[in-house]
């Protein structure tokens, strides 16, 4: 994938910490892997990648990204598939759409031999850390930061990149309920809602909170404008099953374009299931769930994987749905992609990256 090969400076550890891994007891993103990248932007110029054991970094507090905001990450996964290899699921898909974040940032372009053989080089590093199991996998984070110090409102002349991984097991233990949400708002027409930067997801937090309050597990956002139309949810892109035929917002400049949402489509197409990326009506879905026309709400993304949601919270009603199983639209699909991550299907468009 790459034209030519990025030098590399590698530090190992003298002694790694995978004693501390329990495939059993994963709590995700509490335990990283040995080691780390970072690679600096200085003037436009890009360094050379040094990988190094994990741990703390420092910075000066006028450091531009703690006061502007300047910081974009992408959230990826390895698994083993059932040969034992190491393998990475669509990582070109994150590389360009980190650079689409970053172009929307103001911030510099990662160099593809940087971010893609990166992450190669320290996934052989680190393969001992990618847990076996049907839900485990070891989630990979790339993320950039303004690194000037300067205090003036302007775009950093210099960045850092690094990547950082974490094992990790199912995202939640039961599903989740969530809360239609016609008050605040995630994203607005014209800004960053299709951008992985760090404020919007600091901005979701206080409307989540509300609703975990309220006994909800997450939100489901709607529309800045009149509050009648999905977005998204929580982290998460979302699905709905209405007469059998499977609904997701369109994507536009405020919903991200998932690349688990994206798989999702296709393999749904590819198994002859009716796909439309559409305006979602919250009064449509309320109705349909309640008249058994709805039978399926989920989430997914690359944490969640594929999540059903148990029932969502509308104008102070609760509204349940229908129970899964295995025979739901929800679960055949996410057999159906851990197979193909997995090895155990063919994969026809090419997704798997072997390590």
């Amino acid at each position: 994938m790459v034209e030519e090969a990025t030098a590399f400076k590698i530090t190992q550890v003298k002694e790694s910490r995978i004693n501390q891994l329990d495939p059993e007891n994963i709590v995700f993103g509490s335990l990283f892997t040995d080691h780390m990248l970072v690679a600096d932007c200085i003037d436009g110029v890009w360094q050379t990648p040094e990988i190094l054991p994990y741990g703390d970094i420092a910075y000066n507090p006028a450091l531009a990204s703690l006061h502007y905001g300047q910081s974009i990450f992408e959230g990826m996964k390895a698994f083993k598939n059932v040969d034992g290899d190491v393998v990475m699921f669509r990582p070109e898909e994150n590389f360009k759409r980190f650079n689409i974040s970053a172009e929307r940032m103001c911030m510099a372009q990662v160099p593809e031999g940087i971010f893609m053989e990166g992450l190669k080089e320290i996934l052989k590093l680190d393969a001992a850390w990618v847990p076996e199991g049907e839900d485990n996998s070891l989630y990979l984070r790339p993320f950039m930061f303004a690194s000037d110090v300067y205090l003036g409102v302007r775009p950093s002349f210099n960045y850092r990149f690094m990547i950082i991984m974490s094992p990790a097991g199912k995202y939640y233990s039961t599903p989740p309920k969530v809360k239609i949400e016609t008050e605040y708002i995630r994203a607005a027409t014209g800004g960053v809602g299709y951008a992985k930067c760090a404020g919007n997801y600091a901005a979701s937090l206080y409307p989540a909170k509300l609703a975990q309050e309220q006994g909800y597990t997450q939100l489901l956002w709607t529309d800045a404008q009149t509050h009648t139309k999905f977005e998204e949810s929580g982290t998460m892109n979302v699905f709905f099953v209405k007469d059998g035929k499977l609904l997701t917002p369109k994507t536009s400049t405020t919903i991200l374009k998932g690349i688990t949402r994206d798989s999702l489509i296709n393999i749904a197409r590819d198994s002859g299931y009716e796909v439309s990326e559409q305006d979602v009506y919250v009064k449509d879905i309320v109705e349909g769930i309640k008249d058994g026309s709805v039978t399926e709400v989920f989430g997914a993304g690359t944490a969640v994987v594929v999540s059903p949601f148990s029932g969502v919270g509308y104008e102070g009603e609760d509204i349940p749905l229908p129970a899964i199983t295995e025979k739901s639209i929800s679960s055949i699909l996410k057999e159906k992609l851990d197979g193909i991550r997995k090895g155990k299907l063919e994969d026809t468009h090419g997704w798997v990256y072997k390590v």
